[in-house]
Protein backbone atom coordinates (compact mmCIF):
# COMPACT_ATOMS: atom_id res chain seq x y z
CA UNK A 1 0.00 0.00 0.00
CA UNK A 2 1.16 3.57 -0.62
CA UNK A 3 1.82 6.03 2.17
CA UNK A 4 -1.04 8.45 2.97
CA UNK A 5 -0.03 10.94 0.26
CA UNK A 6 0.13 8.27 -2.44
CA UNK A 7 3.89 7.73 -2.25
CA UNK A 8 5.02 4.09 -2.70
CA UNK A 9 6.03 2.52 0.62
CA UNK A 10 9.32 0.84 -0.38
CA UNK A 11 11.75 2.17 -2.91
CA UNK A 12 15.31 2.65 -4.05
CA UNK A 13 17.85 5.03 -2.54
CA UNK A 14 20.87 6.29 -4.47
CA UNK A 15 23.18 7.88 -1.89
CA UNK A 16 26.81 7.24 -2.98
CA UNK A 17 25.75 6.26 -6.48
CA UNK A 18 27.25 8.11 -9.43
CA UNK A 19 30.61 8.53 -7.72
CA UNK A 20 32.55 5.93 -9.74
CA UNK A 21 32.39 5.29 -13.48
CA UNK A 22 33.37 1.68 -12.81
CA UNK A 23 30.24 1.13 -10.72
CA UNK A 24 27.77 2.74 -13.09
CA UNK A 25 26.65 -0.40 -14.92
CA UNK A 26 26.00 -2.23 -11.64
CA UNK A 27 24.11 0.76 -10.23
CA UNK A 28 21.91 1.05 -13.31
CA UNK A 29 21.25 -2.70 -13.27
CA UNK A 30 20.27 -2.61 -9.59
CA UNK A 31 17.82 0.24 -10.15
CA UNK A 32 16.28 -1.43 -13.18
CA UNK A 33 15.85 -4.66 -11.27
CA UNK A 34 14.17 -2.71 -8.49
CA UNK A 35 11.68 -1.32 -10.98
CA UNK A 36 11.09 -4.84 -12.32
CA UNK A 37 10.26 -5.89 -8.75
CA UNK A 38 7.81 -3.07 -8.27
CA UNK A 39 10.01 -0.73 -6.23
CA UNK A 40 8.73 2.32 -8.05
CA UNK A 41 9.86 4.96 -5.56
CA UNK A 42 13.32 6.25 -6.60
CA UNK A 43 15.06 8.83 -4.41
CA UNK A 44 18.12 10.83 -5.40
CA UNK A 45 19.66 14.31 -5.00
CA UNK A 46 21.74 16.79 -6.92
CA UNK A 47 24.31 16.46 -4.12
CA UNK A 48 24.88 12.73 -4.64
CA UNK A 49 27.98 12.39 -6.76
CA UNK A 50 27.53 16.08 -7.68
CA UNK A 51 24.79 15.13 -10.13
CA UNK A 52 26.24 11.70 -10.88
CA UNK A 53 23.46 9.82 -9.09
CA UNK A 54 20.81 11.72 -11.03
CA UNK A 55 22.52 10.69 -14.26
CA UNK A 56 22.53 7.05 -13.13
CA UNK A 57 18.82 7.30 -12.33
CA UNK A 58 18.17 8.94 -15.67
CA UNK A 59 19.81 6.04 -17.48
CA UNK A 60 17.97 3.46 -15.37
CA UNK A 61 14.51 4.91 -15.90
CA UNK A 62 14.88 5.74 -19.60
CA UNK A 63 11.80 4.45 -21.37
CA UNK A 64 10.14 3.63 -18.03
CA UNK A 65 9.19 7.05 -16.69
CA UNK A 66 5.56 6.09 -16.14
CA UNK A 67 6.64 3.35 -13.71
CA UNK A 68 8.54 5.69 -11.41
CA UNK A 69 7.65 7.96 -8.50
CA UNK A 70 10.72 10.20 -8.81
CA UNK A 71 12.12 12.17 -5.88
CA UNK A 72 15.17 14.41 -5.93
CA UNK A 73 16.56 17.01 -3.56
CA UNK A 74 18.21 20.39 -4.04
CA UNK A 75 21.08 22.00 -2.14
CA UNK A 76 20.22 24.62 0.51
CA UNK A 77 22.30 27.19 -1.36
CA UNK A 78 19.97 26.70 -4.34
CA UNK A 79 16.87 27.57 -2.31
CA UNK A 80 16.48 31.15 -3.55
CA UNK A 81 14.09 32.21 -6.33
CA UNK A 82 16.80 32.61 -8.94
CA UNK A 83 18.99 29.64 -7.99
CA UNK A 84 16.17 27.14 -7.60
CA UNK A 85 14.91 27.53 -11.15
CA UNK A 86 18.41 26.80 -12.44
CA UNK A 87 18.93 23.88 -10.05
CA UNK A 88 15.63 22.30 -11.07
CA UNK A 89 16.49 22.66 -14.74
CA UNK A 90 19.80 20.90 -14.09
CA UNK A 91 18.14 18.02 -12.29
CA UNK A 92 15.54 17.62 -15.02
CA UNK A 93 18.27 17.47 -17.64
CA UNK A 94 20.38 14.94 -15.74
CA UNK A 95 17.33 12.78 -15.02
CA UNK A 96 16.11 13.04 -18.60
CA UNK A 97 12.54 13.85 -17.56
CA UNK A 98 10.12 16.73 -17.97
CA UNK A 99 8.67 16.61 -14.45
CA UNK A 100 9.89 15.62 -10.98
CA UNK A 101 7.23 13.98 -8.81
CA UNK A 102 8.58 15.30 -5.51
CA UNK A 103 11.25 17.98 -5.07
CA UNK A 104 12.78 18.31 -1.61
CA UNK A 105 14.89 20.95 0.13
CA UNK A 106 17.80 18.78 1.30
CA UNK A 107 18.24 20.55 4.63
CA UNK A 108 17.37 23.89 6.21
CA UNK A 109 18.73 26.87 4.29
CA UNK A 110 19.73 30.41 5.24
CA UNK A 111 17.32 31.55 2.51
CA UNK A 112 13.98 32.57 4.07
CA UNK A 113 11.53 29.69 3.90
CA UNK A 114 8.89 31.97 2.41
CA UNK A 115 11.12 32.65 -0.60
CA UNK A 116 11.82 28.95 -1.09
CA UNK A 117 8.12 28.08 -0.88
CA UNK A 118 7.29 30.77 -3.42
CA UNK A 119 9.95 29.41 -5.79
CA UNK A 120 8.70 25.83 -5.35
CA UNK A 121 5.11 26.85 -5.99
CA UNK A 122 6.23 28.58 -9.18
CA UNK A 123 7.96 25.39 -10.36
CA UNK A 124 4.79 23.47 -9.60
CA UNK A 125 2.65 25.94 -11.53
CA UNK A 126 5.03 25.58 -14.48
CA UNK A 127 4.65 21.79 -14.41
CA UNK A 128 8.32 21.15 -13.65
CA UNK A 129 7.47 19.47 -10.34
CA UNK A 130 4.27 17.78 -9.19
CA UNK A 131 4.87 18.35 -5.50
CA UNK A 132 7.49 19.50 -3.04
CA UNK A 133 8.67 18.89 0.49
CA UNK A 134 11.64 19.02 2.80
CA UNK A 135 14.33 16.83 4.29
CA UNK A 136 15.96 16.89 7.72
CA UNK A 137 13.28 19.21 9.16
CA UNK A 138 12.37 18.78 12.82
CA UNK A 139 8.95 19.64 14.23
CA UNK A 140 9.88 23.26 14.93
CA UNK A 141 10.99 23.72 11.32
CA UNK A 142 7.82 22.05 10.05
CA UNK A 143 5.63 24.29 12.20
CA UNK A 144 7.41 27.37 10.89
CA UNK A 145 6.92 26.09 7.36
CA UNK A 146 3.23 25.27 7.88
CA UNK A 147 2.55 28.80 9.16
CA UNK A 148 3.60 30.30 5.82
CA UNK A 149 1.26 31.07 2.97
CA UNK A 150 1.24 27.86 0.89
CA UNK A 151 3.64 26.26 3.38
CA UNK A 152 0.97 23.67 4.08
CA UNK A 153 1.53 22.28 0.59
CA UNK A 154 4.66 20.46 1.79
CA UNK A 155 4.00 16.81 0.97
CA UNK A 156 6.85 15.02 2.72
CA UNK A 157 9.72 15.19 5.18
CA UNK A 158 12.67 12.87 4.57
CA UNK A 159 14.49 12.10 7.82
CA UNK A 160 16.96 9.67 9.36
CA UNK A 161 14.85 6.89 10.86
CA UNK A 162 15.64 3.30 11.70
CA UNK A 163 15.61 0.94 14.68
CA UNK A 164 18.73 2.51 16.14
CA UNK A 165 17.50 6.08 15.62
CA UNK A 166 13.90 6.30 16.79
CA UNK A 167 13.72 9.88 18.06
CA UNK A 168 11.22 10.94 15.40
CA UNK A 169 8.61 8.65 16.93
CA UNK A 170 8.15 10.97 19.91
CA UNK A 171 6.78 13.98 18.05
CA UNK A 172 7.66 14.18 14.36
CA UNK A 173 5.76 11.09 13.21
CA UNK A 174 2.55 12.10 15.04
CA UNK A 175 2.85 15.68 13.76
CA UNK A 176 3.20 14.50 10.16
CA UNK A 177 0.44 11.91 10.49
CA UNK A 178 -2.01 14.52 11.78
CA UNK A 179 -1.27 16.75 8.77
CA UNK A 180 -0.98 13.97 6.17
CA UNK A 181 2.69 14.70 5.47
CA UNK A 182 4.54 11.62 4.22
CA UNK A 183 7.65 10.60 6.15
CA UNK A 184 10.53 9.10 4.16
CA UNK A 185 13.02 7.08 6.19
CA UNK A 186 16.56 7.37 4.88
CA UNK A 187 19.42 5.10 5.96
CA UNK A 188 16.95 2.42 7.13
CA UNK A 189 19.83 0.00 7.81
CA UNK A 190 21.84 2.68 9.69
CA UNK A 191 24.57 2.77 7.04
CA UNK A 192 24.76 -1.03 7.07
CA UNK A 193 25.35 -1.40 10.80
CA UNK A 194 21.94 -2.76 11.85
CA UNK A 195 22.06 -6.21 10.21
CA UNK A 196 24.99 -7.16 12.44
CA UNK A 197 23.05 -6.48 15.65
CA UNK A 198 22.40 -9.64 17.71
CA UNK A 199 18.72 -8.80 18.28
CA UNK A 200 18.03 -8.55 14.56
CA UNK A 201 19.96 -11.74 13.93
CA UNK A 202 17.94 -13.59 16.54
CA UNK A 203 14.59 -12.37 15.21
CA UNK A 204 15.63 -13.07 11.63
CA UNK A 205 16.66 -16.62 12.44
CA UNK A 206 13.39 -17.34 14.22
CA UNK A 207 11.10 -16.03 11.47
CA UNK A 208 13.16 -17.18 8.48
CA UNK A 209 14.26 -13.79 7.15
CA UNK A 210 17.52 -11.87 6.90
CA UNK A 211 18.46 -9.25 9.51
CA UNK A 212 18.22 -6.53 6.86
CA UNK A 213 14.71 -7.67 5.97
CA UNK A 214 13.74 -7.49 9.63
CA UNK A 215 15.00 -3.89 9.83
CA UNK A 216 13.05 -2.92 6.71
CA UNK A 217 9.90 -4.80 7.75
CA UNK A 218 10.01 -3.02 11.11
CA UNK A 219 9.81 0.34 9.33
CA UNK A 220 7.20 -0.87 6.86
CA UNK A 221 4.92 -1.93 9.70
CA UNK A 222 3.99 1.76 9.99
CA UNK A 223 1.73 2.86 7.11
CA UNK A 224 2.85 6.47 7.59
CA UNK A 225 6.43 5.73 6.50
CA UNK A 226 8.12 5.19 3.12
CA UNK A 227 11.51 3.46 3.13
CA UNK A 228 14.40 3.97 0.68
CA UNK A 229 17.26 1.47 1.16
CA UNK A 230 20.18 1.90 -1.22
CA UNK A 231 21.94 -1.02 -2.88
CA UNK A 232 24.01 -1.53 -6.02
CA UNK A 233 23.94 -5.30 -5.47
CA UNK A 234 21.14 -7.08 -7.36
CA UNK A 235 20.92 -9.83 -4.75
CA UNK A 236 20.41 -7.22 -2.04
CA UNK A 237 17.76 -5.47 -4.14
CA UNK A 238 15.86 -8.76 -4.44
CA UNK A 239 16.14 -9.32 -0.70
CA UNK A 240 15.01 -5.77 0.04
CA UNK A 241 11.96 -6.19 -2.20
CA UNK A 242 11.08 -9.42 -0.38
CA UNK A 243 10.95 -7.51 2.92
CA UNK A 244 7.43 -6.45 1.90
CA UNK A 245 6.31 -10.01 2.67
CA UNK A 246 8.00 -10.24 6.09
CA UNK A 247 5.60 -10.01 9.03
CA UNK A 248 6.86 -9.30 12.54
CA UNK A 249 4.79 -10.87 15.30
CA UNK A 250 4.27 -9.38 18.75
CA UNK A 251 7.19 -11.37 20.15
CA UNK A 252 9.54 -10.00 17.51
CA UNK A 253 8.36 -6.41 18.01
CA UNK A 254 8.78 -6.72 21.78
CA UNK A 255 12.28 -8.14 21.37
CA UNK A 256 13.25 -5.29 19.08
CA UNK A 257 11.80 -2.72 21.51
CA UNK A 258 13.94 -4.20 24.28
CA UNK A 259 17.05 -3.93 22.13
CA UNK A 260 16.15 -0.51 20.73
CA UNK A 261 13.89 1.28 23.24
CA UNK A 262 11.41 3.83 21.84
CA UNK A 263 11.95 7.46 22.90
CA UNK A 264 10.34 8.70 26.10
CA UNK A 265 11.22 12.36 25.57
CA UNK A 266 12.00 14.82 22.83
CA UNK A 267 15.33 14.24 21.12
CA UNK A 268 17.08 16.53 18.65
CA UNK A 269 16.62 15.37 15.07
CA UNK A 270 19.55 13.21 14.02
CA UNK A 271 21.16 13.84 10.62
CA UNK A 272 23.89 12.04 8.72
Amino acid sequence: MPAPGGMPRLGLGTWHMGESAGQRAAEVAALRLGLDLGLSLVDTAEMYGEGGAERVVGEAIRGRRDEVYLVTKFYPHHASRRALAKACAGSLERLGVETIDLYLLHWRSSVPLAETVEALERLRAEGKIRGWGVSNFDVGDLEELAALREGGHAAADQVLYNLARRGVEFDLLPWCAQREVDVMAYSPLDEGALPAHPALRAVAKRIGATPAQVALAWLLRDPRVAVIPKSSNVAHVRANAAAREVRLDDEALAELDRAFPPPRRKRPLEII
